[in-house]
Parts: structure tokens; C-alpha cells; sequence
């Protein structure tokens, strides 16, 4: 019991510093564990932590704190280093750490440059207009955005998906609360479920990806345990559902000229990476960059017709105004998610860090001492509370010795967990404030017990029909 206790104790507390060393190559990791600079780095990445979860009381942008918490950290492990005579292993590590951020960041970069081209091309807005204009009742928008929602993730990502059908169930109907509520809780645990049996559909599912621990097809075999992850809460919550008739009718909203194309591409891109990652065996990242070369060379298009155009319909208002209506692809770039995208160097810089100063060993001899089964279990629930993104990376890098069917449980726990709280995933963080004062935490935690249900069921789902991968 006692050490039962004092696992557990050290898996919650060690659990955010050891959410992510950077096994760099052959660099050598001090065991520094008891030491005041250890347990320093420990702190100051705790309290930075504290304040990324305070990110909305605080108004501070959760990559602030952590950027500089990683880089003191590492000012510590360069003196530990040079203490102990060994530079080259810091300049080892960092190295190591810096590698695998350059290839997220390069990958999710491409990615949020195309959601933003689509976004600007009208596609989400003209989705959402056909779904209110089509006059469905109540329980049909309900199943309707959790199918899209659990569709759509796997190519597009969970907030996304969460922030679009969330934007459908409040312009049906924003004066029943009790709707809304429940549609919203449906969308994030639908959007998580969709993202976790595709690379493209989390931060996490992507991280397993490029490591090479499931290759693509793989993930496929967590189809129906996602499935009964989001199906289970969602069949419990739907007999709320009024079946009541919301008939609007608003203005149809056209894509914009390549907007088709657009999307074409970006389904040619998500093909090149897969290339690049399982045919030439190159990082993912690099066919991802060259998916933005596709996009740049018919944006340039999509730039002249449109000046082209717009000239012909107004030859006076040749600069100025209309220039800035053109389609730019630097404009795209430059809309995508810097805080996320800096938040992930920190949260990989911070936890490189305190990887060196030996955290990873204890962590991973903790945590799975259990079995492996109840440790992966237990690290999806980790991630509702604390973040599935540096949970994902801590297994990665301590790297585990597991049957595939292990890796697959560890990536579909770490993708679905986070739906037993709001604050658990992007969807939820960004519906709380789409649906600010009707979708929050409390709302959300009154259905908790059915999402956990589902939890459960898809565990025991993928237990059963991906047995023999176990093996």
C-alpha cells in the first residue's frame, strides 16, 4: 500500500517534468534527481505549468511561461554538465530536442497554413450555412455534428472540428442551453475519438506517427474502439435531446474561386508526407513543406486571376483596397497558431531539460511498474487533467518496451482521455469560449460519468479486437 501510495504520489507530481525528455542520440543523462538544481527545474516547470493552466484567468499566453522556464532550465543543465565535465553531452541533448520540435513545428505549420486557406476561402462558413439552412430538428444537428465531428478530425484536428460544429449547434440554437450543452459535450468527445485513430488528427497520434512506433494504416485498428468512445456517451445523452424542429433560413454562402483546389491539395500533401514517411523514409515534415510548395504556386494563380479580375470590374481601384483582398500565402502562414506552436517548443525544451537531470528513469520505473496496461489506462486520465500532449512525449521518449497493441492502447487513451474534462483538450478549451457562459467546465462534468463509460468501453474494445497484437 505504501508504495502504491508513493507511486502514485510521484506519478502526479513528477508526471509535467517528465512529460518529455529528448533521448538525444548517444548523450549521456546524469542522475541528478536529488539534487538542488534537479528539484529546482522541477519547480520552476511546475509553476510554469501552473501558469498555462491559469491562461484564461491570467491572460498570459501559455507559451510565455514556458518558453523561459525551458530556457533557465537549460542554463542549469549546462552547468551540471560542465561541472561534471561533459559539455558534449548538453550540446548532444539540446540538439536532440531542437530536432524533434523543427520537425513538429515544420508539420503543424503546413497544416494551419491550409486550414487557414480554407478558412479564407469560405469552406467552413459554406458548411455551416448549408447545415442551418437544411432545417433539421434538434436530435438530427446533435447526431449530425458529432458524425461530422468524428469525420472531419481525423483529416482537419479536434478544435477545428469542435470550433466548426460548435458554431452550427449555437446559430440553430443558442436560447436552449440545455442543447447546446449537451451538442457541445458531444463535438469534443466525438472530435477527440475521430483524431485518435488518424496521424492528422492530434498533436499525440502525430508524435506516435513520426516516431515510428504505429505506422499509417495502423492506426486504423483503433476505428471501432474510437467509435465506442465517442458512440457510448453520445447514445446516453442523446434520450436529453428534444426532437424539436429549428427551421432558419439565411443567405447560401459560395466557396470562393480554388477553394476546391485548395482542398484537392491539401489531400495531395497529406499524401506526399505519408510518402515521404513510409516509401523514402524521410521525415514527414519535409513532404509536408513541399505540400506548401503545391499551395504557394496556385496561390500565386489565385493572385493574378483575382487582380486580374477585380481589375476588369473596377479599373480605378487598382491598389490599395483590392491588393489586400488577394489570396496570400504569407498571410496564411502568418495566421497560424504561434502561441500553440511556441508553447511546444517550450513544453519540449522544459522537459529535454529535466530529462537530463534523470527524471525520465524514475518516471518510467514508477509509472510502469504497474503493467502496462493499467499505466497506459492511467495516462489517458493523466491527460484530462494535466495535458496529453507532453504525457504523450514522456512515453515516448522513456520509450517502454511494449507489444504494438500497447502502443496503439497508449495512443488511443492519450487522444480520448482528455475528453473526460473541458479543459482536457483544445475542442474543449475552444468551445468554452465559443459558447462562453452556456459550455463550461461544470456543465461539462455533469456528463463526465457517461464519457467515462465510454472510456472504459473503448478499452475494453480494443483490448478484445486487437488481442492478437498484444502478443
Amino acid at each position: 500500500m505504501k508504495k502504491t501510495l508513493s507511486s502514485l504520489i510521484c506519478l502526479i507530481l513528477v508526471a509535467l517534468p517528465l512529460c518529455a525528455a529528448a533521448e538525444s542520440g548517444n548523450a549521456e543523462v546524469m542522475d541528478l534527481t536529488g539534487s538542488v538544481p534537479g528539484m529546482i527545474a522541477v519547480l520552476l516547470f511546475v509553476v510554469a505549468y501552473g501558469f498555462v493552466i491559469l491562461e484564461e484567468r491570467l491572460h498570459l499566453r501559455k507559451s510565455k511561461p514556458v518558453m523561459a522556464a525551458g530556457g533557465i532550465i537549460w542554463i542549469m543543465v549546462a552547468l551540471a554538465c560542465m561541472a561534471a565535465g561533459k559539455q558534449e553531452a548538453v550540446h548532444q541533448a539540446i540538439i536532440g530536442s531542437l530536432t524533434e520540435y523543427v520537425e513538429l513545428f515544420l508539420f503543424l505549420l503546413v497544416a494551419m497554413t491550409y486550414i487557414n486557406a480554407l478558412e479564407e476561402r469560405k469552406v467552413f462558413e459554406a458548411l455551416t450555412t448549408w447545415l442551418v439552412n437544411k432545417g433539421f430538428g434538434l436530435r438530427t444537428i446533435y447526431w449530425l455534428t458529432g458524425t461530422l465531428s468524428f469525420f472531419i478530425s481525423p483529416v482537419c484536428d479536434n478544435l477545428t472540428t469542435a470550433l466548426l460544429m460548435g458554431a452550427v449547434v449555437i446559430t440553430v440554437a443558442r436560447s436552449n442551453r440545455r442543447f447546446v450543452v449537451v451538442s457541445c459535450v458531444n463535438i469534443v468527445v466525438a472530435a477527440n475519438a475521430g483524431g485518435a485513430f488518424s496521424p492528422f488528427g492530434d498533436i499525440t497520434t502525430l508524435m506516435v506517427w513520426q516516431k515510428g512506433r504505429v505506422q499509417f494504416g495502423e492506426f486504423l485498428a483503433l476505428f471501432i474502439p474510437a467509435a465506442v468512445n465517442w458512440l457510448v456517451p453520445a447514445v446516453i445523452m442523446g434520450f436529453s435531446v428534444p426532437n424539436e424542429i429549428k427551421r432558419r433560413s439565411t443567405i447560401p454562402l459560395k466557396m470562393k474561386v480554388g477553394a476546391r483546389r485548395v482542398m484537392a491539395l491539401f489531400v495531395l500533401t497529406i499524401v506526399t508526407a505519408v510518402l515521404f514517411h513510409n516509401v523514402l523514409r524521410l521525415p514527414p515534415a519535409v513532404g509536408m513543406m513541399l505540400g506548401l510548395g503545391y499551395l504557394s504556386f496556385f496561390g500565386y494563380f489565385l493572385k493574378i486571376r483575382e487582380t486580374r479580375n477585380r481589375c476588369l470590374e473596377d479599373p480605378l481601384d487598382v491598389m490599395g483596397h483590392e491588393k489586400r483582398k488577394t489570396f496570400d500565402l504569407f498571410r496564411k502562414v502568418s495566421r497560424a497558431e504561434w502561441d500553440t506552436l511556441l508553447f511546444f517548443y517550450g513544453i519540449m525544451l522544459c522537459v529535454g531539460g529535466l530529462g537530463q537531470f534523470g527524471y525520465l528513469a524514475v518516471m518510467s520505473e514508477h509509472l510502469y511498474s504497474f503493467g502496462h496496461t493499467p499505466a497506459n489506462v492511467m495516462i489517458g486520465v493523466i491527460s484530462a487533467i494535466i495535458d496529453n500532449i507532453p504525457v504523450m512525449y514522456a512515453v515516448l521518449t522513456m520509450d517502454p518496451t511494449m507489444s504494438h497493441g500497447q502502443w496503439l492502447l497508449v495512443t488511443l487513451t492519450a487522444g480520448v482521455g482528455g475528453s473526460l474534462l473541458s479543459v482536457g483538450s483544445a475542442a474543449g478549451v475552444g468551445l468554452m469560449g465559443t459558447a462562453r457562459g452556456i459550455y463550461t467546465f461544470a456543465s461539462h462534468l455533469k456528463w463526465t460519468w457517461a464519457i467515462a463509460l465510454g472510456y472504459a468501453a473503448s478499452i475494453w474494445a480494443h483490448l478484445i479486437l486487437n488481442a492478437k497484437l498484444f502478443s
